[in-house]
């Protein structure tokens, strides 16, 4: 079906057209949360610092920047379907690396590379689903591929138990996962667009000056997701968690964050967004330090797993409420290079957690990654009071954006962002 026809016949009408692009989406997100999980608890087992883990989880979220940056022009240069296509093969092959070479240097190469892949891989497929979409239905398109993201994470996080991560099977399970995404993607019928000449480049001093709370914020909110999801398995690994155990604690968080989006959401149009980010941050700052000081180390699993889904409830979502904040700080037209600076921000953000929070926990011990998300989270509060002094909150143009997680260049976003 082409796009001006799922005009005429609304989101039913191109649903069949974009499910393989949603079902490839799903399968490499799959694959990812799997072997991002993986890796950390094999790490463990390996003997790995939490220094060492905290670099190749921070590797990842260095290669989607740089992703972000340059796949645009490899698509431009070679088409959508042979960039996937490439992109794919490669990031199946480096889940096999890590076994081929285990090593910690290795590791974080492989990881870099991997997360470049998934760039590129993520703004083909995002590029696709804007052509199949018109802007009457954009939005809808946009809330089943962030849904399809969520839901595709926790069943990757509950892969873990499949087989015994000291051996090579989840390492293929999850190559043969990235494999399979290449087949609905790259025979799917949706029309991609012509992404058209080389935008101009990100001014991160405007947009500072335009947002200075949204850029830094942004930064911190990195800081708090690149962290949990590099360390949160090797947390719960040290806690002696199961497999199962561990593949259950990573995916009640995503569980939270997919529970609470649309909340803080619908919250955020309806009032100042800052006030909105400032209340998440001091409460989660104020109630997981008070749980590190007063709540036993080892709880029983159940009230860990409730802690962890109400974590990633309260913490994972705020970024997008942050992108809301800075949309409405900027002018229409500079809703895309926004949106791309923000990225590029929180992504830097994102590399640095796990440096830190490995750091914090080879010093402080489990209680380090804690305390470590208390201080970005407190930080993100302060600044946001000192910026109420200095600015009145700007106009609310445009309802809250329900995105990913993951920091990468989409056209699907920017695209919406046109749109509204």
């Amino acid at each position: 079906m082409k796009p001006e026809t799922a005009g005429k016949t609304g989101i039913a009408g191109t649903l069949p057209t974009v499910v393989a692009l949603l079902v490839g989406f799903g399968l490499m997100q799959m694959g990812n949360t799997l072997q991002g999980t993986l890796l950390t608890v094999r790490g463990g087992i390996e003997g790995f610092s939490a220094t060492e883990i905290g670099l190749i989880g921070s590797g990842f979220s260095a290669g989607l920047v740089l992703g972000s940056l340059r796949a645009g022009a490899l698509i431009r240069a070679v088409g959508h379907t042979r960039t996937f296509a490439a992109l794919a093969s490669l990031a199946s092959a480096a889940a096999l690396l890590h076994l081929m070479i285990v090593d910690p240097i290795a590791w974080v190469v492989f990881r870099t590379m991997t997360g470049f892949c998934f760039a590129g891989l993520f703004m083909a497929v995002e590029s696709w689903l804007n052509g199949a979409a018109t802007p009457a239905i954009r939005g809808q398109i946009l809330g089943l591929y962030s849904m399809t993201g969520l839901i595709s994470g926790v069943a990757g996080q509950l892969l873990l138990p499949v087989a015994n991560p000291a051996g090579f099977m989840l390492f293929c399970i999850a190559s043969v996962i990235i494999s399979l995404a290449l087949v609905p993607v790259t025979v799917s019928r949706a029309t991609a667009p012509n992404l058209g000449e080389e935008q101009a480049g990100l001014d991160l001093r405007k947009l500072y000056r335009q947002s200075p709370f949204g850029l830094v914020a942004a930064f911190l909110c990195g800081i708090t997701t690149g962290a949990f999801f590099a360390l949160g398995p090797y947390y719960a690994q040290r806690l002696d968690f199961s497999e199962t155990g561990i593949a259950v604690f990573m995916a009640c968080a995503t569980l939270g964050a997919f529970a609470t989006t649309w909340p803080f959401g619908w919250i955020s149009d309806r009032m100042d967004r800052r006030i909105v980010v400032i209340a998440i941050a001091l409460g989660s700052a104020l109630i997981l330090g008070a749980t590190v000081l007063a709540v036993p180390e080892r709880l029983p699993p159940l009230l860990t797993y409730v802690l962890a889904f109400a974590f990633g409830g309260l913490i994972l979502p705020t970024y997008n409420v942050v992108v809301a904040h800075v949309n409405d700080a900027v002018t229409p037209q500079e809703f895309v290079a926004a949106s791309g600076g923000l990225l590029i921000v929180q992504g830097t953000g994102m590399a640095t957690g796990p440096v830190l929070g490995g750091f914090a926990m080879s010093y402080l011990g489990n209680d380090g990654l804690a305390w470590l998300i208390v201080a970005a989270q407190g930080l993100i509060a302060l600044w946001g009071f000192y910026r109420m002094t200095r600015r009145a909150a700007p106009e609310v143009k445009e309802h809250f954006p329900a995105m990913p997680v993951s920091p990468v260049g989409t056209q699907l976003i920017e695209a919406t962002q046109r749109a509204s």
